[in-house]
């Protein structure tokens, strides 16, 4: 139960076998990004079922999200040294029996537990993904196979709107969970049998346990303050103070990481420039990805036309992200692909400024913007992870995956923040506050272009 077994000699042996394990890596991609934006499209219904403001409804959400955010480093230096195939399998293993929990929770509170149950095991998923892919294949194909994990990725953001409409409209929220069940059997099936055991390993050493409670509690704070913002029924000073408590808890983060024997977060991992720039770019590309997802659901309505909308989004995601070495220049460095694919997404942000709530507006400039991220990141991972030693993959990975989680935890709540702030919002589509968190997403594209600066070169 606590050792990594070995793949059947004719799939360790087989020409294909680095792509068998990129493909079984894709299952956790599809179903985690699956599970995300299916998650969304139910906050209405939730809003109704459960008489509860949008800002009690976003912590379904939320809460998987800063759990996630809080373990995932945590979960992919423990993986370095115990190894990356046993803590994914036993993080698939996890998420499916909370998914199905999750179904059967009877009231917001259970629902909301649950959902932290299956971020623990999300964490044990995410912070090995990245590491088996790289590991998996030969440096010279690593953007390749991080595009194909992307794409996996994509299709699960693009079914997730129209399935989560269906599902919600049909036989009821419940089912958005219930979905992650039969996937994940087979996913534990098979990385059970295509899933290489891991070469290179990095003692564990004495764990960082103040580190890893700095690390969460800093981060919960950090969005319960911005939920408290957004309209959680709770005196505003609150706000302020989570707030200040969760820059003073990253402050002494950074502090004790720098002091520790065996630190959660080494510090030779983030001395490199492509490390540092490369995971504020990738918080950037998921807060443009995910804000969308939240946004236009308040905006538009849940069914319908609306459905396919949003799935615009993660459609071109999924089509640039796969077939990017295609479609872009070999001769394109990191930097140019980055620099490109954020510039798109300024410009498709900006765009939708212009008509928020018509959505034979809005489809296709989502897919302009999906388009773009599906250059941006993958190039941007692949910078990341190729300036993290391979012993420290797992690392890596992890911080790569958590600023993914705070990228997407920071979509959802700027959204709720902007519909409870702005004049007239929270109720009805309000446009105003539409406009307000997309001026936020040519701001985050922004800030992801001069992130792309300091990309890798080949």
């Amino acid at each position: 139960m606590f050792t990594e077994t070995p793949r059947p000699g004719l799939v360790r042996e087989h020409p294909w076998a680095g792509w068998f394990a990129v493909a079984t890596v894709c299952f956790g991609a599809f179903m985690g990004q699956l599970d995300a934006s299916i998650v969304t499209i139910t906050f209405p219904a939730l809003e109704q079922e459960f008489s509860a403001p949008l800002a009690a409804v976003e912590w379904v959400s939320l809460a998987y999200l800063v759990t996630l955010v809080g373990l995932v480093a945590a979960a992919g230096r423990i993986a370095d040294a115990a190894g990356r195939k046993l803590f994914y399998l036993y993080g698939f293993a996890v998420f499916t029996a909370a998914s199905a929990a999750c179904a059967l929770a009877p009231g917001l509170g259970w629902l909301v537990g649950f959902r932290v149950l299956q971020a623990v095991g999300a964490a044990m998923l995410q912070a090995n993904s990245v590491a088996l892919v790289v590991t998996s294949v030969p440096r010279e194909r690593m953007r390749a196979a991080l595009g194909v994990q992307a794409a996996a990725q994509g299709l699960g953001l693009a079914l997730g709107p129209v399935l989560g409409g269906v599902l919600v409209s049909t036989v009821g929220w419940r089912w958005v969970f219930w979905v992650n069940v039969p996937v994940g059997v087979v996913a534990l099936v098979a990385g059970r049998f295509l899933l290489p055991r891991s070469r290179q390993r990095n003692p564990l050493g004495r764990f960082d346990g103040r580190g890893l409670a700095l690390l969460a509690g800093s981060s919960t704070a950090l969005l319960l303050g911005v939920s408290v913002a957004s309209g959680l029924p709770l005196p505003g000073w609150v706000a302020a103070v989570l707030v200040v408590g969760a820059l003073g808890g990253a402050a002494w983060f950074v502090r004790t990481e720098r002091r520790a024997d065996s630190p959660l977060v080494d510090p030779e991992v983030l001395a490199s420039r492509a490390v540092r720039d490369g995971l504020v770019g990738a918080l950037c590309a998921y807060l443009l990805l995910f804000a969308p997802l939240a946004l236009f659901p308040q905006v538009l309505g849940v069914h319908g036309a609306a459905g396919l909308v949003l799935t615009a989004l993660p459609a071109g995601f999924a089509v640039t992200a796969v077939a990017a070495e295609r479609l872009v220049p070999r001769t394109w460095s990191p930097r140019t692909r980055a620099l490109v694919g954020s510039g798109g997404c300024a410009v498709a942000a900006g765009a939708l400024l212009a008509a928020p709530g018509s959505a034979g507006w809005v489809a296709p400039w989502l897919a302009v913007l999906g388009l773009s991220l599906g250059v941006y990141i993958p190039a941007n991972n692949s910078s990341v992870m190729a300036a993290v030693p391979a012993r420290m993959a797992g690392t890596g990975g992890g911080l790569v995956n958590m600023a993914r989680g705070l990228g997407t935890a920071f979509g959802v709540a700027v959204v709720a923040l902007a519909l409870h702030l702005t004049p007239g919002g929270g109720g009805a589509p309000d446009l105003q506050a539409a406009r307000v968190c997309l001026g936020a997403l040519v701001l985050a594209a922004a800030v992801a272009a001069v992130s792309s600066l300091g990309a890798r070169r080949p």
